[in-house]
């Protein structure tokens, strides 16, 4: 397993990770398999999305804030329950498919580090399993 750690920036924001986990499958030498990409975090997520326009992000945070408001009578009381909402609606975890070396996305996906409770260091974990 590979542990990469990403620095986030903005208190919600998506953060492409996708030549992170490029250099993890290299790391791990993995030309075929599946690529098992982990954020241990209880406040961020991992995606899969378009990465080439970033008004994707911009949407995507959008109504996710929409949705899961700050303002809220929330219950737990460090300040940050939307986060674990939102953290949950994303997941913590997305699969890769590899071969012949190369990421299997498609021509406009990137993976993305789901931040709901910045700025952090965040870890992604990535565990390679061989074909």
């Amino acid at each position: 397993m590979v542990i990469r750690t990403v620095q986030t920036r903005s208190r919600t924001e998506l953060v492409d990770i996708t030549g992170e986990v490029e250099a993890a499958r290299r790391e791990i030498g993995l030309a075929d398999g599946l690529l098992a990409v982990y954020v241990p975090h209880t406040t961020a997520g991992v995606t899969i999305n378009e990465g080439a326009d970033p008004a994707v992000r911009r949407d995507v945070m959008e109504v996710l804030n929409h949705v899961v408001p700050w303002d809220f009578d929330y219950r737990h009381m460090e300040g940050n329950s939307p986060a674990h909402v939102k953290a949950t609606l994303t997941g913590a975890s997305v699969h890769v498919l590899v071969e012949g070396g190369r990421l299997l996305l498609g021509t406009w996906q990137r993976v993305f580090l789901c931040e709901f409770d910045g700025p952090r260091n965040r870890k992604i974990w990535v565990k390679g399993l061989g074909a």
